[in-house]
């Protein structure tokens, strides 16, 4: 089993920036690709970004491109997102989550292919 810690959200600016990190447990963390989503209020939960087992490749919502960095430290298990020029639009609980099994590029994309996820973090951007 994988369990998943994220922090660093909290209130901020638009403009301003926020990194938040996810930490993992499991010695596997290495071999799962890694997702954030966000949930706004009476919003589904969406796709935000993801990153590969190896961080060899990146992926971004549209709203994300330009302003958010997704990373992973295997040696630390940890995945971070930074985000900046942020938006009051961006406020949501940011969940971070991990995909254990192999699927197409659309698969990084979708919340049911990713089997654990953490608890969330608030972010609000204020205007």
């Amino acid at each position: 089993q994988v369990q998943l810690v994220e922090s660093g959200g909290g209130l901020v600016q638009a403009g301003g920036s926020l990194r938040l990190s996810c930490a993992a447990s499991g010695r596997t963390f290495s071999s799962y690709a890694m997702g954030w989503f966000r949930q706004a209020p009476g919003k589904e939960r969406e796709f935000v970004a993801a990153i590969t087992w190896s961080g060899g490749n990146t992926y971004y919502a549209d709203s994300a491109k330009g302003r958010f960095t997704i990373s992973r430290d295997n040696a630390e298990n940890t995945v971070n997102l930074q985000m900046n020029s942020l938006k009051p639009e961006d406020t949501a609980v940011y969940y971070c989550a991990a995909k254990t099994m192999f699927g197409p590029l659309s698969s990084y994309y979708t919340r049911d292919e990713y089997d654990y996820w953490g608890q969330g973090t608030q972010v609000t951007v204020s205007s």
